[in-house]
């Protein structure tokens, strides 16, 4: 058995195609982000477990990438006897630690329904947890969603499944991201993506007026849904 890892070997070798010719290749590519929750619910099937689908993305927002982090917590979870095998938001905010009313996963959403008092409460919510959630991840899971919302305007079959499969997110989200679709245009989210970008910058010191980065998102958000 050969173990190759951290970074992609060179098919054109012999010793590749010694391996291709006589032997089994597996390679095991690291998940994209937007995978992250078919692979959680696949996880906690194989168990007899089941998750909800909120508490799957704040997950995947919390933790990001990480397999090894998702796989200490789900294995966490299971071993805490949820009622019914069954995981939810509940369970996750008292034994993970994520909120969950004030997440990423949240303020997208409140941003999206233009619902500005509350995504304001959740970036006050950031500045008290600046470990957990720093503005340039915020502000990069902003950026992440308006583009998916960009891509959806060009779709032309609006099905359901289609949309699922184009923007990679879960079918139970699309509807939510329909209705901020509708809220805002292509010419609008050409702007935001220009303010977020500029905000990123601001907060680095780049350009700075001397923000704390909570006003920083704070007037992201303002902007966002003026």
């Amino acid at each position: 058995v050969i173990n190759f890892k951290y970074k992609s070997i060179d098919k054109r070798k012999k010793i590749y195609k010694s391996i291709k010719k006589y032997g089994l290749i597996l390679e095991s590519k690291k998940p994209y982000e937007n995978q992250l929750s078919s692979w959680i619910n696949s996880n906690l099937k194989e168990k007899g477990y089941k998750i909800d689908f909120k508490a799957a993305q704040m997950l995947v927002d919390y933790l990001g990438c990480d397999l090894k982090m998702i796989n200490n917590q789900l294995e966490k979870l299971t071993l805490l006897s949820p009622k019914d095998n069954f995981i939810n938001p509940e369970l996750i905010e008292q034994n993970v630690g994520i909120s969950k009313d004030f997440n990423v996963f949240e303020l997208r959403k409140a941003i999206g329904s233009k619902n500005l008092k509350k995504a304001l409460q959740i970036s006050n919510y950031f500045n008290n947890n600046q470990k957990t959630y720093p503005v340039t991840y915020v502000l990069g899971s902003i950026f992440n969603y308006f583009i998916q919302i960009f891509q959806l305007h060009s779709i032309k079959n609006k099905s359901e499944s289609n949309i699922s499969n184009k923007l990679g997110i879960n079918k139970f989200f699309v509807s939510e991201y329909q209705k901020a679709s509708a809220l805002y245009p292509m010419k609008k989210i050409s702007k935001i993506i220009s303010l977020i970008k500029d905000t990123d910058l601001k907060s680095k010191g780049f350009n700075s007026s001397n923000s704390t980065n909570q006003r920083l998102l704070d007037q992201l958000i303002v902007e966002i849904m003026s």
